[in-house]
């Protein structure tokens, strides 16, 4: 899943902390890019990492050998992004601390409670692209929403539409300015059962009865089917055109 940090602001130094945030290992958690993918791609792991975990990293993964069968050729970096932290830079300017900054209440979220912020799919190849230098395909991305089928038959999901065509926007902009993005992957296809949530979240683009298992095509589905059809064309396009 990819750990994505976004300035809080537009200024210079903001965007350098973005950048080494979504690029550090800040706890002793799984929630980074670095510990995992700097392995596979570099044959080692982040200096900031080990400083972190200290004595606590087994001396087997520091094996020479080892990582030579953990790197391995890539043809691409997969990422998982529904939301992003944001991140400035500390008092010490662009050179000093990396500083969490939280969204302001009232900021929109998905029924799940994950932020909705498209700049997540924006920063988030761009500073992976530049790191790794690997293409990048979004292998996950979606918003679990309170869907249910109206009474004359339809699923008006409008937010989805709305949370999608703002993502795919910001890929389309990182991809204009340089970054190597080369798939895009809408979680889901259909509602299905989330690893953690069970058959809570819906996420799907279509909605499925599970005591019927019957499906009905969302409006998103519809939606998402002209974008697919279109390659992006009509992304610009208001709602409803």
């Amino acid at each position: 899943i990819g750990r994505v940090k976004v300035p809080a602001t537009d200024s210079a130094a903001d965007l350098d902390a973005a950048r080494r945030a979504t690029c550090s290992v800040l706890a002793k958690d799984f929630w980074n890019n670095t510990w995992f993918a700097d392995p596979v791609v570099f044959g080692r792991y982040p200096e900031d990492g080990l400083a972190l975990y200290g004595a606590d990293v087994p001396k087997e993964c520091l094996c020479a050998a080892d990582m030579d069968v953990i790197r391995q050729p890539l043809d691409f970096y997969g990422i998982n992004v529904y939301d992003a932290e944001r991140y400035r830079a500390g008092a010490g300017g662009g050179g000093g601390g990396l500083e969490k900054v939280e969204y302001p209440p009232g900021w929109p979220r998905t029924a799940i409670g994950w932020f909705v912020d498209e700049n997540a799919l924006y920063y988030g190849p761009k500073f992976l692209y530049e790191r790794y230098k690997l293409p990048i395909v979004v292998t996950e991305n979606g918003m679990s929403s309170h869907d249910w089928v109206d009474l004359d038959g339809r699923v008006r999901d409008t937010q989805r539409i709305d949370y999608t065509r703002r993502y795919l926007r910001a890929i389309r902009r990182a991809i204009d300015e340089g970054a190597d993005v080369r798939g895009y992957f809408h979680w889901s296809i259909m509602d299905n059962f989330e690893w953690q949530q069970g058959y809570k979240e819906r996420f799907g683009l279509i909605h499925v009865d599970y005591a019927t298992q019957r499906r009905t095509l969302k409006d998103s589905a519809t939606w998402y089917a002209k974008i697919i059809a279109s390659n992006g064309g009509v992304l610009d396009q208001p709602l409803g055109a």
